[in-house]
């Protein structure tokens, strides 16, 4: 089988410059001014270059041209989770559309919540000159990112503060809407709370963890903790792990999740259930006022969008100290996470 970027086993090459001199018939200088627009190359030299150049596929390299004459990159590097999750998407989407007010570019990255690729991704986007790094870190230690800092490179945190190191970061206000959720579902009456969460060694976990437990504990109330379940990391395992909660003796009487993956496994194992629970997830997702799911909602397009101005600002000379923006959270209640105990 062939290597991916290979035609049968051989690796494909970029078309250079060289090529595209030799196959015009001119020189390398005459090839880069004719490529580059500068003045002084006959028309029909020119036109013999480009047409070379199409010929071949040789494209110029627009950034580094840029670099090398002395001008700075337009782009800003983001490095977050899955892409395909919505959430990611959505702060994708309010960066770039803040960016692009500026006329700076988004390129993306996914650093699979795998510390190391985090690093090389940062050490790659540094190598190529971005004005700015915007990062949903997935490492516990960012101490070495301080010294790029001071190279006039800025650093914007997003959904996890850094560790480490001081930076603007942009976070959502995750103690605060899982203890509004726990209380939601308190006031329903409902004590046996099933608690279903991603990672724990993530921040926004850990604050959405504390946030559910401190409301239970203000409450006297300690009958949820069996129920307890995390590191559950996809709607797969969240299904599997919902399930198996719906057949303990006695079942939990309500069920919250701490992401929106979490919370479309637990609709799949709830689908067809008699007597369902009560189901309350942190995150909005598309469809969820449709089939009735009681969220913790907040705005991941204005996170995005925040992180992108902090990163603008210190792009336009702002030296001030780290600054935190804290993006607030909202219980909205579509009937799921206001069923009674059963």
């Amino acid at each position: 089988m062939s290597a991916p970027g290979s035609a049968d086993g051989q690796a494909v090459r970029r078309p250079t410059l060289t090529q595209v001199a030799a196959l015009a018939g001119v020189s390398l200088k005459t090839a880069s001014r004719a490529l580059n627009g500068e003045p002084n190359v006959a028309e029909t030299t020119g036109e013999r270059v480009r047409a070379a150049a199409d010929q071949l596929g040789y494209r110029l390299n627009g950034i580094a041209r840029e670099l090398r004459r002395g001008a700075t990159s337009a782009l800003v590097g983001l490095i977050s989770g899955d892409l395909t999750n919505p959430f990611y998407s959505a702060v994708a989407s309010g960066i770039e559309r803040e960016l692009r007010q500026h006329g700076l570019q988004l390129v993306t990255a996914n650093n699979d919540e795998d510390a190391e690729r985090e690093r090389a991704l940062v050490d790659a986007f540094l190598e190529r000159r971005v004005r700015a790094l915007l990062i949903v870190p997935s490492g516990t230690d960012h101490g070495y990112l301080a010294i790029e800092g001071t190279r006039g490179v800025p650093f914007v945190f997003l959904d996890r503060p850094p560790v480490g190191m001081a930076a603007d970061t942009v976070v959502i206000d995750n103690h605060g809407g899982a203890r509004a959720a726990a209380l939601h579902l308190l006031a329903g009456g409902h004590r046996r709370v099933a608690l279903v969460a991603d990672l724990a060694r993530m921040a926004p976990q850990r604050g959405r963890i504390d946030g559910f437990v401190e409301a239970m504990a203000e409450a006297g109330n300690d009958e949820w903790r069996p129920y307890l379940r995390t590191d559950v990391h996809d709607v797969r395992q969240a299904e599997r792990t919902v399930r198996e909660l719906l057949a303990t003796d006695p079942a939990p009487t309500a069920v919250f999740t701490t992401n929106n993956r979490l919370t479309t496994g637990a609709l799949r194992a709830l689908r067809g259930h008699p007597r369902p629970p009560a189901l309350i997830g942190f995150d909005d997702f598309d469809l969820a006022d449709v089939v009735g799911t009681t969220v913790v909602a907040h705005d991941a397009m204005a996170l995005g969008r925040s992180a992108a101005r902090l990163a603008q600002e210190r792009i336009g000379g702002h030296e001030g100290p780290a600054r935190t923006i804290v993006v607030a959270t909202s219980v909205i209640a579509r009937g799921s996470g206001e069923r009674p105990p059963n």
